[in-house]
């Protein structure tokens, strides 16, 4: 050092340029200000002695023992970003994967369905000549079988669903003829169930949708033209002459899943009604037109039918028309509006008491209602939502 009474920190510098120092020429050539410590650990870490007015070893040695704290903190506060991002992620990503293995199932499926059933149908009929008198009991004809199987393909089952999984968007056009050769009465029961869910949910978003954009509209100080379009439409498909707002509010609004499939179960026999397999008539819905199915047992005196439908799904979108605007069941609106007002879920077990003017039977058809839901679990289901089915994510069959 050619002057022992320079300032400490030039000291320091031309240490650094007769050692020559690559960390200083770097923060020199960046015009960046070091501070005295700065200076003093880069020598030390290229083992350079420093000048006597040089902070004490216990000065140094603090010094580091701080910068090994940081560098220990922030890799460790690294880590725990690291470990709550993947508890936080990873139920999205099996969601995802679920979806994903579900859309390859329904497309496969899909492709190979009318294949196989056309098929195995001739193969069932040349088979059927040939059968014994003695065979099984447990024999599940084609088409339960089929949707079983298919059911098992897509690890579709109720107990997941309770416990908070998404319903395969799975929508079957008709029920299989053969559901009551299902020898177990709780495995037929649960097979009506996944049958029919995914339709009443889907439909339920619908209505979900169609309300979302309701009081989006009314938010608004003035709506466009196609707003106004959509909002007569609406008027119309809920059946309000007068184009009363509050009465829309009422009407277009869900049915919870519980209630629903207690009234599918009881109208249709648990999907094994002649109705049901032979008109898709899941409701037991009633008409005086021509499009219906003549009842076996019915007096002299009564002319109505059974309504039937091209498939389940029009029987469900009737159904939840029917409760949604028919005179008979402005109580069980009102009550569903009220629980919605309180912030209270929207319970099948809770509006079923405002459901006996569905049959004859009054008082007494609501409390078998309740105990089908009861019975069944089924308010489990009053919470459950449908699997994302855009972009090609659903099976109809």
């Amino acid at each position: 050092m050619k002057d022992k009474n320079l300032p400490y920190i030039d000291q320091l510098l031309e240490l650094g340029k007769l050692y020559k120092i690559n960390d200083l020429k770097v923060y020199a050539k960046s015009k960046k200000k070091l501070t005295i410590s700065q200076i003093e650990l880069i020598l030390l870490k290229n083992k350079i002695r420093l000048p006597e007015q040089s902070y004490n070893k216990k000065k140094i040695a603090q010094l580091k023992f701080k910068e090994q704290v940081v560098t220990n903190l922030l890799i460790t506060l690294c880590l725990l970003t690291f470990i709550v991002s993947i508890i936080t992620v990873r139920p999205f990503i099996k969601i995802v994967t679920s979806e994903i293995k579900f859309t390859h199932i329904a497309k496969e499926y899909n492709s190979s369905f009318n294949k196989d059933f056309s098929k195995k149908s001739n193969t069932n009929k040349s088979k059927s000549k040939s059968k014994k008198k003695d065979q099984s009991e447990d024999y599940i004809g084609f088409d339960t079988r089929v949707t079983l199987d298919l059911f098992e393909n897509l690890k579709y089952d109720l107990k997941s669903i309770r416990l908070g999984q998404a319903v395969k968007p799975v929508y079957l056009s008709k029920l299989p003829k053969d559901l009551k050769k299902i020898k177990s009465t709780q495995k037929r029961k649960e097979t009506f169930i996944k049958i029919v869910m995914p339709l009443i949910l889907d439909e339920n978003n619908k209505i979900l949708d169609d309300r979302k954009k309701l009081f989006k509209i009314l938010s608004k100080a003035s709506n466009t033209m196609g707003e106004k379009v959509w909002l007569k439409r609406r008027f119309k498909d809920y059946q309000i002459t007068n184009e009363d707002i509050t009465e829309l509010k009422l009407r277009m609004d869900i049915i919870p899943a519980s209630l629903a499939i207690a009234q599918a179960a009881k109208e249709s026999g648990w999907g094994t009604s002649r109705f049901a397999l032979e008109g898709n008539a899941m409701f037991g819905q009633w008409t005086w037109g021509k499009d219906g199915i003549e009842p076996s047992e019915k007096k002299d005196d009564e002319q109505h039918k059974i309504l039937k439908f091209p498939m389940l799904r029009s029987s469900v979108k009737a159904y939840l028309k029917n409760l949604n605007t028919h005179r008979g069941y402005g109580e069980f609106r009102k009550e569903r509006s009220l629980l919605r007002q309180n912030n209270k879920k929207i319970s099948g077990l809770d509006l079923a008491d405002y459901l006996y003017n569905y049959a004859k039977t009054g008082s007494e058809y609501v409390k078998i209602l309740k105990k089908i839901i009861r019975q069944n679990d089924l308010t489990d289901f009053d919470s459950s939502t449908l699997m994302n089915s855009s972009r090609g994510r659903s099976l109809t069959l």
